[in-house]
């Protein structure tokens, strides 16, 4: 990476920096003297931006958690689809999104499992953004009448915990395993199943 100077360092050159950093020396070993480094600046310039070395690793997971989250912002927010077909639309993203986190690069996945670990609040605000969507898409549902759900809110984190094998890292080893792909359509369907009112169509 080119050195950078004081006027062309940002911060999202920092968090880039310190993502490569940490897939090539790890989590345990990676410092901020070793983003300094890569950068061509001193620890101290990195410091200005990020007070601390765990606000910078708390930084990096939300940049990281991010990513899935925009995505996702895009399917819940697209009221010109109906509820139904962007519930399973968002879930088979999310489910995506994290297969392919896990499959492409897996020294960072394994990174992140760890530093997530560590920045509670970053995963407990990721967390409330994805059933957030989730619940203005229920929401949707609801108005539409294709849903009945008395507490919108509930049900969009019942969904969100029920399909939790399909999105929680913790279940990593199972995403590839043959008939993975059948078990989240018949999961999503029951739910959309439960989820549907009584006038509605089946």
């Amino acid at each position: 990476m080119a050195p950078q100077t004081s006027e062309t360092l940002t911060a999202e050159r920092i968090l880039e920096a310190t993502e490569e950093v940490l897939r090539r020396h790890g989590p345990a070993k990676a410092t901020v003297v070793d983003v300094a480094r890569a950068l061509g600046v001193s620890h101290g310039s990195v410091y200005r931006h990020f007070r601390t070395k765990a606000a910078l690793r708390a930084a990096v997971t939300k940049r990281w958690l991010d990513r899935t989250s925009e995505t996702l912002a895009g399917i819940s927010a697209d009221e010109t689809r109906a509820p139904e077909a962007r519930l399973r639309d968002w879930l088979a993203t999310l489910f995506e999104a994290k297969r392919r986190k896990a499959g492409d690069d897996p020294e960072l996945f394994a990174t992140y499992m760890v530093l997530t670990g560590e920045t509670g609040e970053v995963v407990d605000e990721h967390l409330a953004d994805l059933t957030g969507q989730l619940t203005r898409i229920v929401e949707a549902g609801v108005a539409s009448g294709a849903f009945a759900a008395a507490d919108p809110a509930a049900s969009a984190r019942a969904v969100f915990h029920a399909t939790g094998r399909f999105h929680d890292p913790g279940y990593f080893e199972v995403w590839e395993r043959p008939g993975v792909e059948d078990d989240f359509t018949a999961l999503v369907d029951l739910l959309l199943w439960g989820l549907r009112s009584q006038s509605a169509s089946f």
